[in-house]
């Protein structure tokens, strides 16, 4: 009997393992959100002003806009306005700031309520070693490899945008025209001076930024050297890799407490789900309200260098990498008004050309023939 009881126990207490909301008291326009950083190497400072949402909320991000931001220094020397260059991000070109000084971030909202954040040194950070990569598990895991020859940095930060070229797996040079009343009538040649493939609707390639946090210190060994730190898993047979694939790493160098800023954040932010997660911490960051000093406010917000490096992996590099859109086949259909609404997905190529004109044409699925409905077709600057 008391092994009954026990096992009952064990089962209520795996059932009972719910998801925890906790009940916090947040105005109603929620709270300052910061995020950003004080660039003081080459390149734009981005500083974007939200609103925190209840952890319940599927509402948008509430942007905070038409605000007063600019960097500050401390000895009061040169101070930077930034410009809200799209809603809620405020952005300054270059700054140029002076090493032995420190600055600060001002914020002021349309409100009228005045943030300020602890005044920060100026970082420099070690360049990025490499960005390297090896195949693992049938898919391919990226590192990043850095250090500091000078042991002053020991805390990191990593940022990365992935950009990779696909293309769909039919061309076309077809698409539908339509009569008077908006509905299809024909099939025809999208140019009928020239019935040329659109390559533009055939090559694309996709940018994605994570949001995930990464984060690294090297406090407790003997050298301030980080080694293989494992950016990203790209799957086996991934589309990333179907033709070519870019990984651009951003590297920050950060303070100790700017890294138990992040720490507490990521733990929140990843963890989060379950009593046995870490809950919502109070490590609101350095960002503190002049006009109320009881009002949180979200964010940390330091100067440091920003180092960049760029790699390619090809997919002739990946020999069985056999990535496929498992696309279904063309279908043909006659060329006359009651087939084409019945018609899915986009037509691609002639079946049958008559005396008349186009008897029967090819329809393929959409996302097989119009790779914009997965990407863009503008070939980004830093393609080779």
């Amino acid at each position: 009997m008391k092994k009954i009881w026990v096992l009952t126990l064990l089962l209520l207490a795996f059932a009972c393992r719910e998801k925890y909301v906790p009940q916090l008291n947040e105005p109603v326009t929620g709270y300052l959100v910061v995020e950003g950083f004080i660039n003081s190497g080459t390149g734009p400072t981005a500083i974007t002003l939200t609103r925190s949402t209840k952890l319940s909320s599927q509402a948008a991000i509430v942007k905070e806009t038409k605000a007063t931001v600019r960097v500050e220094s401390k000895t009061n020397t040169n101070n930077f306005i930034l410009t809200e260059t799209s809603t809620g991000v405020y952005t300054y070109p270059q700054l140029l700031l002076n090493a032995t000084d420190q600055y600060r971030l001002y914020v002021k909202t349309t409100n009228g309520k005045e943030y300020v954040s602890d005044f920060s040194v100026v970082r420099r950070t070690p360049d990025i070693d490499s960005v390297s990569w090896r195949v693992e598990n049938g898919g391919v895991q990226i590192y990043a490899n850095t250090h500091d020859a000078q042991a002053k940095t020991k805390y990191y930060q990593f940022k990365y945008d992935e950009t990779w070229e696909f293309t769909s797996k039919y061309y076309t040079n077809l698409k539908i025209y339509n009569d008077r009343n908006g509905d299809a009538h024909h099939v025809g040649y999208r140019d009928s001076s020239n019935p040329a493939y659109a390559l533009n609707l055939y090559r694309c390639w996709k940018t994605n930024i994570p949001t995930n946090i990464l984060i690294n210190t090297t406090e407790k060994l003997t050298q301030d050297v980080v080694s293989l730190y494992p950016l990203t898993y790209i799957e086996p047979a991934s589309w990333k890799l179907g033709i070519l694939y870019s990984i651009n790493l951003k590297e920050y160098a950060i303070s100790q407490e700017g890294f138990r800023f992040l720490d507490e954040l990521k733990k929140n932010t990843e963890q989060l789900g379950s009593i046995f997660d870490a809950q919502p911490s109070g490590n609101n960051g350095n960002m503190h309200c002049l006009t109320n000093p009881d009002e949180p406010v979200i964010g940390f917000i330091e100067v440091s260098e920003e180092k960049q490096k760029r790699i390619f992996i090809s997919n002739t590099q990946l020999p069985g990498w056999n990535y496929n859109m498992f696309c279904t086949d063309e279908v043909a259909v006659p060329n006359i008004p009651d087939s084409i609404k019945g018609s899915i997905g986009i037509p691609t190529r002639v079946a049958k050309a008559g005396i008349s004109g186009l008897d029967f044409v090819f329809f393929g699925p959409a996302l097989c023939v119009d790779c914009t409905l997965r990407g863009v077709s503008t070939k980004p600057t830093f393609w080779p």
